[in-house]
C-alpha cells in the first residue's frame, strides 16, 4: 500500500523560507516520476514542481528561481524547498506520485495515481 505523507509545512513571512518532505512507502507501480501541487482557497489544484525517475525536473512559472524539488532514494523522501516565499504561495502543498499509463495508439502518459494528505502553507505580509 503507498502512502505519501508530507511535512514542513507551516507559518512564515514574506521573503521566508520553508522545505517541505514528502516520506514515500509502498512500491508505485509504473512509476514516472514525483511531483508537487498546491491547492489555494477558491482555486483549482495547481502543478508547482515535477521531478523524473532520470531527475529530470520542471517547475511551474510563478515559482521557478524559487523553488527547487529533489528527491533522495535512499531515504525515500521528496523534497520542496521554496524560498522567497509570497503571500500568492499561500495553499495547502501535496505530495504526488505518479505512473505510466497506456493511452490510445500505444503511447503512454505519466500522471499521479497517489496523493499525500496535505500541508498547509502560510505567507503573511
Amino acid at each position: 500500500q503507498v502512502q505519501l505523507v508530507e511535512s514542513g509545512g507551516g507559518s512564515v513571512q514574506a521573503g521566508g523560507s520553508l522545505k517541505l518532505s514528502c516520506a514515500v512507502s509502498g512500491y508505485i507501480p509504473f512509476s514516472c516520476g514525483m511531483a508537487w501541487y498546491r491547492q489555494a482557497p477558491g482555486k483549482e489544484r495547481e502543478s508547482v514542481a515535477n521531478i523524473s525517475t532520470i531527475r529530470t525536473t520542471a517547475y511551474a512559472d510563478s515559482v521557478k528561481g524559487r523553488f527547487t524539488i529533489s528527491q533522495d532514494n535512499a531515504k525515500n523522501t521528496l523534497y520542496l524547498q521554496m524560498i522567497s516565499l509570497k503571500t500568492e504561495d499561500t495553499a495547502v502543498y501535496y505530495c504526488a506520485a505518479r505512473s505510466s499509463q497506456y493511452i490510445g495508439g500505444g503511447g503512454t502518459i505519466c500522471r499521479v495515481t497517489y496523493w499525500g494528505q496535505g500541508t498547509q502553507v502560510t505567507v503573511s505580509s
